[in-house]
């Protein structure tokens, strides 16, 4: 099947998935999709031990998806930067603080935490493992994925504050928990030669240089479009930063998801606020914010759809249960441990540590990355065991978050 009938396919389902979703189950949009894509998957299957040939065609299709590459190299561009482009500025500048430190130390935490768990877990299993191929998978999975849950917890009357540290956080720790994957990535490789200074260099490398790209091609893209006042051109600059600035960040090794961040922030505050009309204004934000649903969707499905395709072991399905309760404990120590320098400046209440905590789910991103490690690294268990962390994520913290977070705002 080529391309074009591929992404029709997809299309067609999601149009058909969201349908259904909206009419029968009324769950938000991300969580309803996921969940009928895996009863679609399961359903599939269990046809298929009767005709195996209908299986046998849509997994072949399904197979052929790049889903690390879609992602990493096409759709994680287009969602970074539509999620900071309606990021107010000053919101985030009176988070700052607790932004910067959960999208660093938390990340830094949970990678660490996360890879030393896994790695004596499975040994324990008799599954022996390489350390630094656990650490990949504490780094890929650090990062959360504030789009199933933002909607529900903003009805739920959260503060401005709590839903800017979500909404924030989670843009910044995707870009930095990449840069840690690709750092630990390149250490695993046979033979490597890295060192504690190029490891640090490396780091800074991608994520200071990916900011800074970002900063000047979102600048770059405010003196274009405050020269001229036309919406169509308009539009079409701020996808030209998009798929031109991501391209030159993997061009010159620099961070593209924390590239898409800075220069959707520029766009979103410098550029809206003093070089674009009203008209504009609203255009770009109903395409960005369509872009971001659309994109959103068809991630949600392929993660159901992913199931025809996912090898499981009883074993790796054993530790992957013990390995979900320890990751949601290990995000809230990451986050506790941060909120103890931050409440120096101002108190960072308990139960909001928990709704940080419930409310960090863990999506495509993570995904990705797991299935763009090496067969050698012992891909198939980190792809297993992220399927089933995501699916508990969405599935399970999606759908009660919206309860937790009602009984924790009337305490």
């Amino acid at each position: 099947m080529d391309l074009f009938h591929l992404f029709s396919l997809l299309i067609v389902l999601s149009a058909g998935f969201a349908y259904i979703n909206f009419r029968i189950l009324k769950l938000p949009n991300s969580i309803g999709l996921m969940l009928i894509s895996l009863l679609f998957s399961i359903t599939l299957l269990i046809a298929g031990k009767i005709f195996p040939s209908l299986t046998d065609v849509l997994t072949k299709q399904i197979s052929d998806i790049n889903f690390s590459e879609l992602l990493l190299e096409g759709m994680l561009s287009f969602m970074l930067f539509a999620g900071a482009i309606h990021i107010k500025y000053q919101d985030l500048k009176k988070e700052k603080l607790s932004i910067l430190l959960f999208s660093t130390v938390s990340v830094l935490i949970s990678t660490f935490v996360i890879g030393f768990s896994s790695y004596y877990l499975l040994s324990i299993f008799g599954v022996h493992v390489q350390f630094l191929h656990a650490l990949l998978f504490g780094a890929l999975i650090s990062p959360t994925d504030p789009i199933a849950v933002l909607s529900i917890l903003k009805s739920s009357g959260i503060s401005k504050s709590l839903e800017t540290q979500i909404s924030g956080e989670s843009l910044f720790n995707d870009g930095v928990a990449v840069v840690i994957f690709i750092t630990i990535l390149k250490l695993a490789v046979p033979n490597s030669t890295l060192d504690a200074s190029n490891v640090i260099m490396l780091f800074s490398q991608e994520a200071i240089g990916g900011i800074l790209v970002g900063l000047v091609i979102g600048y770059c893209g405010y003196k274009l479009i405050a020269s001229i006042d036309n919406y169509v051109v308009e539009v079409l600059i701020t996808l030209a930063i998009v798929m031109g600035g991501y391209s030159l960040s993997q061009y010159i090794h620099v961070s593209g998801p924390l590239a898409m961040v800075a220069a959707g922030i520029i766009t979103g505050n410098v550029s809206k606020k003093l070089g674009m009309s009203d008209i504009t204004s609203e255009y770009i934000d109903k395409f960005w914010e369509l872009i971001d649903e659309i994109l959103n969707s068809l991630l949600f499905v392929l993660i159901g759809l992913e199931l025809l395709i996912l090898q499981v072991n009883k074993t790796i399905l054993y530790v992957s249960l013990i390995l979900i309760v320890t990751i949601l404990i290990t995000r809230f120590i990451s986050l506790w441990i941060p909120s103890l320098i931050i409440r120096f400046k101002r108190r960072i209440q308990l139960k909001t540590l928990f709704l940080l905590t419930w409310g960090g789910l863990r999506g495509g991103i993570s995904i990705a990355l797991a299935l763009s490690i090496q067969p050698e690294f012992h891909k198939e268990i980190w792809v297993t065991i992220t399927y089933a962390v995501v699916c508990f994520s969405v599935l399970v913290q999606g759908m009660t978050i919206g309860k937790l977070s009602k009984g924790a705002l009337k305490t």
